[in-house]
């Protein structure tokens, strides 16, 4: 049976819940034992980005080996898709994605790219150099309360928020920051709970950059979060 952690005991909470469930029920019965949602395409789904469920993939791109030294995830804005192609580089990614679009980059920082609107920098996010990496972008959309399946990664991740408040808790604890703008790192390895915290929808990207060679996402069903989240939820505040 897969694990979940239950938001308050609030009429409210209860509701979030059962929304949970219920997409989790659905994308469970269609698809992979092996991938958070990453089976399942934000293209192929064509849901609006404020309907709430679960995370759907956005882009995978090969990177292989990074370089010495710290790695950011960095986010751009273009006016125009031809215009994020044209400033593309090398295992760069653009997407559209909550009307706008997105160019994706992981690596040192540097220069900025030239004809877009830098939004952020989200790391720096613990690679190992020599490692062939690949990046798998995902767009979500939860309502509060909601979560995630228990999950590991091969890999670190990072999220970014676009609005709403996040909690994320593994082993070692529990991070949670709000409102638009915030992120999120974390280790490769620790199985995981991510949960919408706060009264908006909690809509946002996650990056995987995961080993190559190993499945980006397994679920794990050998922990229970010891509830940091649920009491987040219910007090409003870490």
């Amino acid at each position: 049976m897969h694990a979940l952690s239950y938001p308050s005991c609030s009429s409210a909470g209860r509701a979030a819940f059962a929304a949970t469930v219920t997409v989790l029920g659905l994308w469970l019965a269609a698809g992979s034992a092996h991938a958070q949602a990453t089976s399942r395409t934000c293209a192929a789904e064509g849901a609006a980005p404020d309907t709430p469920g679960p995370a759907c993939l956005l882009h995978r791109e090969p990177i292989g080996a990074l370089a010495q030294g710290d790695v950011y995830w960095r986010l751009y804005t273009y006016p125009t898709l031809e215009a994020a192609q044209r400033d593309r580089p090398a295992h760069g990614t653009v997407v559209g994605a909550f009307g706008r679009i997105w160019l994706f980059t992981v690596g040192a920082r540097g220069p900025l790219l030239p004809g877009g609107r830098h939004v952020a920098d989200v790391g720096p996010i613990p690679a190992d150099a020599g490692n062939a990496y690949a990046a798998e972008y995902l767009q979500s959309t939860f309502s509060p309360g909601m979560t995630a399946p228990l999950h590991v990664h091969s890999g670190p991740e990072a999220f970014y928020a676009i609005s709403g408040d996040t909690c994320l808790e593994t082993p070692d604890g529990a991070q949670v920051v709000r409102g638009p703008g915030s992120s999120l790192v974390v280790r490769r390895g620790p199985p995981m709970l991510l949960m919408a915290l706060g009264a908006d929808l909690r809509r946002g990207f996650a990056l995987i950059l995961h080993d190559g060679a190993l499945p980006p996402t397994t679920l794990v069903h050998d922990w229970t979060p010891p509830g940091l989240c649920e009491r987040a939820l219910q007090d409003g505040a870490p």
